[in-house]
């Protein structure tokens, strides 16, 4: 089903898309859309949203797929679509989990290879918990002659180490409980580039929809719950968003294509595309879910 325009979908009946868990597709352009939607779809999800600029064309899934995608028309590249896009959906499918990215962006969880999202969720369920803390792990190509907008797949690397995170306090100054704020990568490594607000690598990328629950700008959730990093009886599971929009960004933005020669550094390590790498360097943990 596709939708002209994003009004035209928020305006949908509620329950008009089935059972989920469901997939948003954010795509800002035609980099490594495909890869994108096939990833998501071997995942598990019941069904794809697209958000994608008119002339931007968007693949259909496989013949062989029960996977539906819709796409939404919409200008994505423009300020606050992710959120606008987001908040309609969680309106549309209260009670079913929701997962967000960007084009050139890959969830990745706990055993993933081997299990669905759907059983993800229903463990995360009975563990009494709504949301998943995922963590944007940036990728990057290492040749940026080859490759000068940063992204290669075949030869991606990632930063190893360097992450950090600091206490989160609300408008007043007060600490909020189980929150932290994420830093890290290629946000931490060339902060000069990066404004203070998108520094941060923490997305509630995974959550379940809530009546009146809102996606903010800064990719946390209205129920500050929601956003906490560990239930308060023990470590919960999080999960990663391996993500090539940074370095693309960096890439392609005149103020910092220039300065920015080499993403590589002495702790860069070559991605292997496997959620044992990213609990092996602590980017996701599978609390206790074995």
């Amino acid at each position: 089903m596709d939708f002209d325009t994003l009004e035209q979908f928020a305006g949908s009946a509620a329950g008009t898309f089935g059972k989920g868990p469901f997939a948003m597709v954010i795509a800002e352009d035609a980099t490594e859309l495909t890869s994108t939607l096939d990833h998501v779809q071997s995942l598990g999800f019941r069904a794809i949203f697209v958000v994608a600029p008119d002339g931007l064309a968007v693949p259909p899934p496989p013949a062989t797929s029960e996977v539906v995608r819709h796409v939404i028309r919409h200008p994505s590249r423009r300020r606050g679509t992710a959120q606008k896009a987001v908040n309609a959906l969680i309106a549309l499918v209260p009670g079913e989990w929701i997962h967000y990215c960007f084009n050139g962006e890959y969830l990745f969880f706990p055993f993933c290879e081997d299990r669905t999202v759907g059983e993800l969720t229903t463990w995360v369920m009975e563990e009494r918990r709504t949301a998943i803390l995922t963590y944007v792990i940036d990728l990057y190509a290492p040749n940026l002659n080859t490759h000068p907008d940063a992204v290669c797949l075949d030869t991606a690397l990632l930063d190893s180490s360097g992450y950090y995170a600091e206490t989160r306090r609300n408008d007043a100054g007060d600490i909020l409980d189980r929150q932290l704020n994420f830093y890290g990568g290629l946000r931490w490594r060339f902060e000069e580039h990066v404004a203070q607000p998108k520094r941060k690598i923490d997305r509630v990328g995974l959550f379940q929809a809530m009546p009146g629950l809102k996606l903010r700008d800064d990719h946390t959730l209205s129920d500050e719950e929601m956003n906490t990093y560990a239930c308060p009886w023990h470590h919960s599971l999080s999960a990663a968003i391996c993500s090539f929009r940074v370095a693309k960004a960096l890439r392609t933005n005149p103020g910092s294509r220039y300065d920015i020669s080499d993403f590589r550094w002495h702790k860069s390590v070559p991605f292997r595309w496997s959620s044992l790498q990213l609990m092996e360097l602590g980017l996701m943990e599978p609390g206790q879910w074995f």
